[in-house]
């Protein structure tokens, strides 16, 4: 998995009525891309995550 500052994670539901969570890679902290990922979700909070197969990065759209 490789990220870029600006990306999205998206970390998909797999209970039912759990959807996707999605959250702004705000950090890498990984060589080159690499995880772990400081992401901040929409509710504010920040975490950092070493992603798993249910996740995908989003890549950031350009300015």
């Amino acid at each position: 998995m490789h990220a870029n500052v600006g990306d999205l994670l998206i970390i998909h539901g797999h209970v039912v009525g759990h959807g996707d969570r999605k959250g702004e890679i705000v950090e890498v902290r990984g060589q080159d891309g690499a995880p772990p990922y400081l992401v901040r979700f929409d509710d504010g909070h920040e975490q950092l995550m070493f992603p798993g197969p249910d996740s995908v990065v989003e890549p950031a759209e350009p300015e």
